[in-house]
């Protein structure tokens, strides 16, 4: 005996076809089974192609597998080679039982925190899911097709990607020795002009505007253009001449932002936190596109605990400070060209078999950056690591560069810095940084 095939209910409802079966309508269209692959009609915003999706990589664990290694060393993603805040870490722990809750939708305490830490007040204060979250909401917030956004060629990418997003038009203005040219951005100002954002210190070379720079920029911004200072790795600048961002939201300017992160010398990356400084006028139309909820209920404990973190703060800075003198001492003794770096990376210059000296660290489990897709096909981005990490990279440099894969630098390129005036500078931030 035949039984007829099980039909919900809702299969009584005028057009409902079942999975496998003919639409009908004369379109020929088929209903695919669960499982199989889809085309939508559905289209998507215009201009989304032109988008380069931002790529960190594949996951540890995933590697790890591909290449059966034993240890791994991670110095792609500039991330802290100590861990996490020890204060942050058990303030995450007490607020695991509260999972149940909702987080506080205006993170009161941390932006009362990070008020206090910084002499502003607290409506002056945005948090964000990571700063990026915080780019996103400045992105949706002030931009449309009409709009122009000015950033520096070899920047950090999520800038590119949001302008488009919002299908804005982006300006790029070519670096500088490495660093980004203010003068030219200056110079690119229009009447469409909505947002320039300032990678200090720039994602992938390290180097930094200096406060003069800024001055004279600041000078020929219009009242219409917001100006983004992106200060992910601020605290590790230890630079006289790094820029005071807050003084002009300090002074009621209402076109500038600030923004930071509790990634980097906090060690809470995994965690995502981020922070904007401005006025509340500028931050008003942000708080209308953020999301209700976006900030989770650790990641607010974490920032509260890890701002009272000093002691891991110092640590983290001589950390950095310690391994990026190890790194240059170490990339001269090579003959490798590098960048002076104000953060806990370090651009190096390969030459055109960078990629193959990246797979070949990659092979002994090493990961670092390639820097082609931030125009830079000749050079890699280094993480500064622990001091057992550090030593571990170069060994196997070394004996890469030894093997017959050859640098090919040219002799055009230049050490930045030449000598060890520069290095005897650092020294003394080592020694200084201890003495706190």
């Amino acid at each position: 005996m035949l039984r007829r095939a099980h039909r919900p209910p809702y299969a009584l409802v005028p057009g409902y076809v079942q999975e496998g079966e003919e639409r009908g309508g004369g379109d020929g269209g088929r209903v695919p089974v669960l499982g199989e692959p889809m085309t939508t009609r559905i289209e998507q915003q215009h201009g989304l192609d032109a988008i380069t999706p931002y790529t960190p990589g594949k996951p540890i664990e995933e590697l790890q597998k591909e290449y059966a290694w034993q240890e791994v060393i991670e110095l792609s993603l500039n991330e802290n080679p100590l861990g996490t805040s020890p204060k942050a870490l058990a303030a995450i722990e007490k607020a695991l039982s509260r999972l149940n809750r909702y987080p506080d939708a205006q993170s009161y305490h941390l932006r009362r925190a990070l008020a206090e830490r910084f002499e502003v007040k607290p409506e002056q204060l945005i948090v964000g899911n990571g700063a990026d979250g915080i780019i996103l909401q400045t992105c949706m917030a002030y931009l449309d097709e009409d709009s122009e956004v000015i950033v520096s060629h070899s920047s950090f990418p999520i800038y590119d990607m949001f302008t488009q997003a919002m299908r804005a038009t982006l300006i790029k203005t070519p670096l500088k020795n490495y660093g980004l040219d203010m003068e030219a951005m200056a110079g690119t100002i229009n009447d469409r002009t909505k947002i320039i954002f300032v990678c200090n210190p720039n994602n992938p070379t390290g180097t930094i505007v200096t406060a003069d720079e800024v001055g004279v920029f600041m000078e020929q911004v219009p009242d219409h253009v917001l100006v983004v200072f992106d200060e992910a790795y601020h605290e590790l600048v230890a630079s006289d001449k790094y820029p005071d961002t807050l003084k002009y939201i300090r002074q009621g300017q209402s076109n500038v932002m600030v923004l930071r992160t509790f990634s980097k010398v906090y060690g809470m990356a995994g965690i995502r936190l981020g922070y904007g400084i401005a006025m509340p006028e500028t931050l008003a139309p942000l708080n209308r596109v953020r999301e209700p909820f976006g900030v989770n209920r650790l990641a607010q404990a974490a920032g509260v605990a890890a701002l009272e973190d000093e002691e891991f703060l110092k640590k983290s800075v001589a950390t950095n400070h310690e391994g990026r003198l190890f790194l240059y001492r170490e990339f001269e003794r090579l003959g490798l060209p590098y960048v002076e770096s104000h953060t806990n990376f370090i651009m190096v210059e390969i030459g055109p078999q960078a990629a193959t000296i990246q797979q070949r660290l990659l092979e002994r489990g090493i990961i670092v950056r390639p820097c082609a897709g931030y125009d830079l096909p000749n050079h890699l981005r280094i993480t500064i690591g622990s001091p057992s990490q550090n030593a571990r990279l170069i060994e196997a440099l070394e004996d890469t560069l030894k093997s017959g894969v050859s640098s090919h630098v040219g002799k055009e390129t230049r050490f930045f810095p030449k000598n060890l005036a520069s290095h005897q500078s650092i020294r003394q931030e080592i020694l200084e940084v201890k003495k706190r």
